[in-house]
């Protein structure tokens, strides 16, 4: 069977994800050439002349609003209806911020084909009366089709320049697994796959968010890098904790794929949510304004995704609230205006401390 690929999001990550997917679509059978992206329509300036973004993206072969200087395939067609993007397409790529999920995942429920499986790439979770549900079960249970989970230390243009990276794959699908490895897998970008652990994966790539925004609050008080680490550290503890406590996640083995530890530190070290904690601290402007000023249309969600899980806990009582008192202690600086000098203090006494 020859796959029919769609890409649903066209940020730096997305953009950076279909120059990959394209490259191997127009090299191997086993895909259609023609790799639709469905970008969110919006007008550009440049050089005193306005363009539609969707237009000069598939003229010039460059998304110059959120992956500038770098060059996509030309079988990477830019379409702005979402439901044309996805037509006819048995594999759906979403990559796009966990927050737009679900109105992307309504828009499209009745025009996506009934054998078509699809891969998350969004990092968050999506709140319910239930509690934090991960993207690929909205995915999943939206439009009726089976998702699984790519995540990993991805930086979009680092990815973009061909420098070596890895990434993790979980679906309950052995085949489409296989599927995944052989659509993504490139020379400087390799994947592994860890099976049905898709819960595991993604709730790495949502609570890194968090952690890598307390990075940020160090980073500003001019902390080196033991303080950094000890932060890594006991935020790659309460991740593992918080996922077998709230998800059943009994495997530790994921956290150290791509998708926990390697991309917790490069969000810590080299991610937009350290820069913007930083920020955050330094200059006392809300992550609103700062997404404004230095994302370029890009959002951030490791200070909503802290909210979220704070919610969650508070709403299980203070037991669960002192387990996780770097992530309460990341809230009340983003939230509660707790000088981000006192988060030392919130961890004196860490549960991995006693």
């Amino acid at each position: 069977m020859v796959h029919k690929v769609a890409i649903i999001g066209s940020g730096n990550w997305g953009s950076a994800i279909a120059r990959l997917i394209g490259l191997n679509c127009a090299a191997i059978d086993d895909f259609e050439t023609q790799v639709n992206i469905w970008v969110f329509e919006e007008k550009i300036n440049l050089d005193g002349q306005e363009y539609k973004l969707t237009e000069y993206i598939n003229t010039h072969h460059e998304n110059v609003k959120y992956l500038p200087g770098i060059k996509l395939p030309q079988n990477v067609v830019a379409i702005p209806d979402i439901k044309e993007a996805v037509k006819g397409a048995n594999i759906l790529i979403f990559v796009l911020p966990h927050q737009f999920v679900m109105r992307a995942c309504n828009s499209i429920k009745d025009a996506v084909s009934k054998d078509a499986f699809a891969i998350s790439l969004c990092k968050g979770f999506e709140v319910t009366p239930q509690g934090l549900v991960i993207i690929s079960s909205v995915i999943s249970e939206t439009v009726g089709i089976p998702c699984g989970a790519l995540m990993g230390a991805n930086l979009a243009r680092e990815v973009a320049l061909d420098q070596f990276a890895e990434a993790t794959i979980a679906t309950s699908n052995i085949e489409h697994g296989k599927i995944f490895q052989k659509l993504f897998n490139r020379p400087s970008f390799r994947c592994a796959c860890v099976g049905d652990n898709v819960v595991a994966v993604e709730v790495c790539g949502a609570l890194k968010n968090v952690i890598g925004v307390g990075a940020g609050f160090v980073d500003a008080l001019g902390c080196g890098n033991n303080t950094k680490c000890a932060i890594i550290r006991l935020g790659l503890m309460e991740m593992m904790a918080f996922a077998k406590e709230f998800y059943e996640c009994d495997n530790r083995d994921v956290f150290f794929e791509s998708c926990g530890m390697a991309d917790l530190v490069t969000t810590c070290y080299g991610g937009r949510h350290a820069k913007l904690g930083k920020l955050f601290v330094e200059t006392g402007k809300s992550f609103e304004e700062l997404e404004q000023i230095h994302l370029n249309g890009q959002k951030l969600q490791g200070h909503a995704v802290a909210e979220q899980v704070y919610r969650m806990l508070e709403s299980k009582g203070q037991k669960s609230l002192d387990r996780y008192p770097l992530m309460v202690a990341i809230y009340k600086v983003a939230f509660e205006n707790m000088p981000a000098a006192d988060l030392f203090a919130c961890l004196q006494n860490h549960p991995e401390h006693l």
